[in-house]
Parts: structure tokens; sequence; C-alpha cells
């Protein structure tokens, strides 16, 4: 019993295309012909080809297909080096779920980092972008430290003070704010940056300040942190 391609391609659920290329690279075997030309596939093709569909459906690539031949040790090699990517997928995955169950709580929101969502509501449209940005660079830990202080929400009325700080704002009123902003800083949060964070983190890092706040708002908090640092030595 022999099948034409058409004929091999359908019993092995494939395509004419894939069966042609698997000759091109050397997968399977080529069959021999009929006098007229036509290829006609034997037992041992669809075998392979079964195989080789087998395989691929498992996550092996195909130039690991013609390597590992029927040596089973590099079989069973190739076995664990995907089944080790198939399990950091798998947690990718639960940490998408984990994230997308949060998303879909009451009142969660997508512009803020997961977790922040409850000190969310308060926060401006500069805040919410900084949030990112420190989540993208920043540990775990750091980013939990950093929700526990806007959890304790301090002092309101200091928060709206300094948000509506004009850029114009003089020398007087800067200072003013500093000295009541520095107490609220005498243990600020230490912010570690990820193991993966590029060597460019800091430097984006104060871009992005420079960017979303005025030049009064970050002179300012300079001048709380000199304050506070003084205060403490």
């Amino acid at each position: 019993m022999t099948w034409s391609t058409r004929e091999i391609a359908e019993l092995a659920e494939t395509t004419v295309k894939t069966v042609r290329y698997y000759h091109e690279i050397g997968l399977l075997d080529e069959p021999d012909r009929e006098p007229n030309g036509y290829k006609r596939y034997e037992v041992r093709h669809l075998t392979r080809l079964l195989r080789i569909k087998r395989l691929t459906g498992l996550g092996v690539p195909l130039a690991q297909v013609a390597a590992m031949g029927a040596d089973p040790d590099r079989q069973a090699s190739v076995f664990r080096t995907i089944d080790a990517e198939l399990e950091a997928t798998v947690e990718r995955l639960q940490d998408i779920r984990r994230v997308l169950a949060t998303l879909s709580e009451p009142g969660a929101s997508a512009d803020v980092p997961t977790g922040f969502s409850g000190v969310a509501e308060d926060l401006r449209d500069n805040d919410r972008a900084l949030l990112t940005i420190y989540a993208q660079l920043f540990s775990d830990e750091s980013m939990d430290a950093v929700r526990r202080t806007l959890e304790a929400r301090p002092n309101v009325a200091l928060d709206e003070e300094f948000r509506d700080l004009p850029e114009d704002a003089d020398d007087i009123t800067r200072q003013s704010l500093a000295e009541q902003l520095a107490p609220f800083i005498d243990h600020p949060v230490t912010l570690e940056l990820k193991d993966s964070a590029p060597r460019q983190a800091r430097v984006a890092l104060g871009r992005a300040l420079e960017a979303l706040y005025n030049r009064a708002q970050i002179d300012v908090l300079r001048r709380a942190q000199v304050i506070s640092t003084t205060s403490r030595g």
C-alpha cells in the first residue's frame, strides 16, 4: 500500500506544503517515484511523519528533531529542556492570571501596578506614571514599601499642597513646604533596583522625575531630603 503526497498529508492531518518542507530540510526521506514521476509514500514514511508531528506538538523544534535521532540520552536531554521551559511558561501564565484576577476586582485600575489600586484613586496622572516606572525598575519588596507609605497617607493636605505647587513658586514658599515635608521623610523608603534593571535605570528615573514634576516640586523634595538628613545627623 502506497500513498500520494496529498494522501499521506491527509492521513497525518498535515499539509502537502509541510511534507515537502520536511523533505527540503532532510527530516523526511524522499520516497520512490512511479514511472509517471509521482511520489509513492510507504508505511515507513507515514510513521516518520507521525513521529515528527508528535515531537513538534510536544514543543520540540525541528532542528532538535533532526539532531536527536534515535539516541535515548539525547532525546531525554531535549525533553528535560522543554519541560523546564514549559514550567517557566506555566509560572508566567499563573502570574498573569493572578494579575487579571486582581484587575477584575471592583475599583481596580490597570493604570497602576498590581496592588496599588487601593491607593490609586487619589493619585494624579504624574504619580500614576511614576509608579508604573517604579514597578519596572524596583524590586517587589521596594514596591511593597512604597505601597505601605501611600496607604499611611500621613498628611493629605500637605500632599495636595505639594501637588499644586506652581513651577514659579518663590523661595520662601519652597523652603516652607520643604520644612513641612522633612519630618515625613525622616525614615525614607529605600528603593532597591531589580537584578534585571538596566545600568541606566537611575538616570532614567531622574529624567522621569524631571518630566513628571515641575522644577519647584523637585527643588522642594531636594530641600526636604537635606533637612531630613541634617536633622538625623
